[in-house]
């Protein structure tokens, strides 16, 4: 299974500050069939307990300080920090994290920042989170609140199985041939969520050679991972789904043609979500296969039981 981080308390372990959790039914219900989960919490980890004073982000937000918000002495910014890299050996493992919302160790953004003057603004990321996005810059990492917007949970959900496949890849032993094979298959799917990224980088996969391999590939996952951080658009979606139905121009009848566009059409125009028209086209695919159309990952980013696609718009 792919292994996944995330803020032991969104598993129900009881660990915030006041003894609670802070359970997401999405990751243990449903998340926890597909993912292998390796959980750990900052705080506990630094060695503070639970319950235990509170923690706030202090100072400059681009480097704040995490210190107790009742003012007492103490200032635990190098100790959290510090435990990203205890466990970067684990942390080097997974494939994507979960952090927890506006906690000053594992938010990932517009957490609390306290100056000064008292007055708070959301503008800090948690120091944990800070230092693991140093650490693993491409790291697919997503909050347990915006996971509860379909689109944001596809972009996440997307980049965690894409991740794991590059990292597969790399232990493997990258090629050029495997670096062309893998921007086949995840290049429709790119069109999907930025057509700028896609445009980048089908050139810079056609220059890549065995010379230049190692310093193309990093730059092709960096810009591809980040263009996936982009949310799938209505339009963009609608182009790649007529794409594909041009594959089928000559397998069709005049019925089944008329059926699949005034599908594709009736999902631009928001009448069907996307799952009308992809049911469609897998099923013409699946009587009428083409090898091409087989790796693409657009088709089926992740598996259908996760059924993020039937919500979606």
């Amino acid at each position: 299974m792919i292994k996944v981080g995330i803020s032991q308390c969104l598993l129900g372990a009881p660990v915030r500050f006041d003894g609670g959790h802070r359970r997401d039914r999405f990751c243990t219900d449903k998340l926890s069939q597909f993912f292998e989960f390796v959980d750990l919490c900052p705080e506990m980890g630094i060695g503070m307990g639970s319950p235990r004073k509170t923690l706030r982000l202090y100072g400059d937000a681009q480097a704040p300080s995490a210190v107790y918000s009742d003012g007492s002495d103490g200032d635990f910014t190098q100790a959290l920090s510090g435990f990203a890299d205890q466990n970067v050996d684990v942390l080097s493992t997974i494939s994507g994290y979960i952090l927890c919302k506006a906690s000053p160790s594992c938010g990932m953004e517009r957490v609390k920042v306290y100056k000064p003057s008292g007055h708070a603004e959301k503008s800090g990321t948690g120091i944990f989170a800070a230092r693991l996005k140093q650490l693993f810059p491409l790291l697919p990492m997503e909050e347990d609140g915006r996971l509860n917007d379909p689109l944001l949970r596809d972009s996440f959900i997307k980049r965690v199985y894409i991740y794991h496949e590059w990292q597969s890849l790399q232990k493997e032993g990258m090629t050029v041939h495997k670096l062309q094979q893998f921007h086949a298959r995840h290049k429709l799917n790119l069109l999907a969520h930025c057509q700028q990224t896609y445009r980048f980088l089908g050139p810079l996969v056609a220059k890549v050679t065995k010379e230049n391999l190692e310093s193309e590939s990093f730059r092709y996952i960096e810009h591809l991972m980040n263009g996936f951080k982009k949310m799938a658009t209505r339009k963009n979606n609608t182009n790649v789904l007529m794409h594909l139905q041009g594959y089928l121009k000559e397998e069709l009848n005049k019925n089944d043609k008329e059926e699949l566009t005034e599908s594709i059409l009736n999902y631009r125009k928001g009448i069907e979500p996307i799952l009308a028209p992809l049911t469609l086209l897998n099923h013409h695919f699946k009587h009428h296969p083409d090898k091409y159309i087989e790796r693409q990952s657009f088709l089926s980013p992740y598996p259908k039981e996760l059924a993020i696609r039937v919500v979606m718009q």
